[in-house]
């Protein structure tokens, strides 16, 4: 324990949660060995501490540590960058250059946002590890290289394999010794001292009376989601450092800054964070009910033009009238009842529509629902889940469990 004391006080860290403890231990433990780490977590976690505490804590801490952000590099040189190219490899090259495994050999790279290498690149970067061996580009000459590599992502790799988006056999190779960083919200002892820790750092750069929680905002706090974690909590802290006059912050004057979730509320009812697979139902049985709606507005008006001999105002193919319109027409002739403008319309006969049957399930919606935002988006799976308003990764979850895939609707 007093080995990681010194660590945070070294690095800057802040926290006693029993989970960053754990992750603080395994990357200090790993440090001496030569072994590859993965470190996980998402963005805002403050995964960069980590490559920086197992290179200052290996026999390596002597030579070059060189941190590389792989998606702000441009596909086209990136295995450039990486790997060094000699004079004339390509337009532009007007003398041979190092790359990052050459500069830092004898010393540790750092490869943040892992997943973003295409595969052309995952392969050389598979190479180097295996053998230490790699190829300049527009050259055929093998280098050598002893570099330890510390990789990060805030990418589901195991659902990026299943996509096709990253190697399997890299995965293994990076993750011989994985680190989970863990979320803000995991940690919630440890939100009120990051908050008084930014304030405190503000006042003093500023010469001005750090601010300060009372009960109620420190509840508040505690119990907010942090999508953007760490990241996003310094920002507030500075936020309300900068604007607020009263130096006491009450729950009132804090919700103002802190944005809305995507249930619509900085907490969930009681104070409770909320969970991210009942949000992403919620949200889709909502976004369910307002297109069945849309649609049921949208036929009432083309069975009122259809009676009244007007031409259809409508570019997409409309759907059966004859076996919709006994029970559309009726609705048409006597309005909307209270709860008619949230319910389907159906058929008298027992042909099948383009609307659900009244025995639709919750899954049934969600399942019709997750196939119309991938049709609409032509299968990427990222747009489909942010017109779902849910992340991509509960999206491939959905699509797994409620068969989508083996249906062949993507």
């Amino acid at each position: 324990m007093t080995e990681l004391t010194t660590v945070k006080q070294r690095f800057g860290i802040i926290g006693t949660s029993p989970l960053l403890d754990r992750a603080l231990d395994v990357a200090v433990r790993v440090a001496p060995t030569d072994l590859t780490v993965l470190v996980t977590g998402e963005s805002g976690v403050g995964k960069e501490f980590f490559p920086q505490i197992i290179h200052a804590f290996s026999s390596r801490k002597h030579n070059k540590y060189i941190a590389v952000n792989c998606a702000a590099i441009p596909e086209g040189t990136i295995d450039s960058e990486l790997f060094g190219h000699e004079k004339g490899a390509f337009t532009g090259a007007f003398e041979a250059r190092k790359g990052y495994f050459e500069e830092a050999d004898g010393g540790t790279i750092f490869l943040d946002e892992v997943a973003e290498l295409p595969h052309s690149t995952q392969a050389r970067l598979l190479r180097v590890l295996q053998t230490g061996e790699y190829l300049r580009v527009g050259s055929s000459k093998v280098q050598k290289t002893n570099v330890r590599v510390v990789a990060a992502t805030n990418v589901d790799l195991q659902q990026a394999i299943v996509s096709g988006r990253f190697r399997e056999d890299l995965y293994y190779r990076l993750g011989t010794v994985p680190i989970a960083v863990p979320a803000l919200r995991e940690r919630p002892e440890d939100i009120p001292l990051l908050f008084r820790k930014f304030a405190s750092d503000v006042a003093v750069q500023y010469r001005m009376p750090a601010v300060t929680l009372d009960d109620g905002a420190r509840q508040l706090l505690t119990n907010y989601y942090w999508r953007g974690n760490i990241r996003q909590l310094k920002n507030v802290a500075e936020q309300i450092s900068a604007i607020e006059q009263t130096r006491v912050i009450s729950a009132a004057m804090l919700s103002k800054y802190l944005p809305e979730q995507a249930t619509g509320a900085p907490m969930t009812a009681g104070g409770m964070r909320p969970d991210d697979n009942m949000t992403a139902e919620r949200e889709l049985l909502y976004k369910v009910l307002f297109d069945m709606r849309a649609d049921i507005n949208d036929l009432k008006r083309m069975i009122g033009e259809l009676m009244q001999g007007a031409p259809l105002h409508r570019t997409d193919p409309a759907p059966d009238i004859k076996a919709l319109l006994p029970s559309v027409a009726q609705s048409a002739a006597y309005g909307p009842g209270p709860d008619e403008a949230y319910a389907p319309v159906y058929a008298e006969s027992e042909d099948v529509t383009d609307f659900p049957p009244r025995e639709m399930t919750k899954a049934d919606m969600q399942r019709e629902q997750i196939v119309r935002a991938l049709r609409r988006n032509n299968g990427r799976r990222r747009e489909a889940a942010r017109d779902l308003f849910m992340s991509e990764r509960t999206l491939y979850r959905k699509i797994k469990e409620l068969g989508i895939e083996e249906a062949g609707e993507r």
